[in-house]
């Protein structure tokens, strides 16, 4: 999946995230990906990420390159 990879992932990119609080009911937050947070390059869950807001959370969907 392309959300696991950390390639796929770059600064502007619009994402849905799910934060920790929210992982338990699996809500998404959406917006843009300020700072890749994971250093390695591939991540089961999805790739830790800091959104423009200051949210943090994992990608679980790329909504639309820029």
């Amino acid at each position: 999946m392309s959300n696991t990879k950390r390639a796929n992932i770059y600064p502007g990119l619009y994402v849905a995230i799910v934060l920790k609080k929210d992982q338990p009911t699996g809500k998404l937050t959406q917006g843009f990906v300020q700072d890749i947070l994971t250093s390695k390059p591939i991540h089961p869950r999805g790739i830790k990420v800091r959104l423009d807001d200051g949210s943090v959370g994992r990608v679980q969907h790329i909504l639309s390159p820029l």
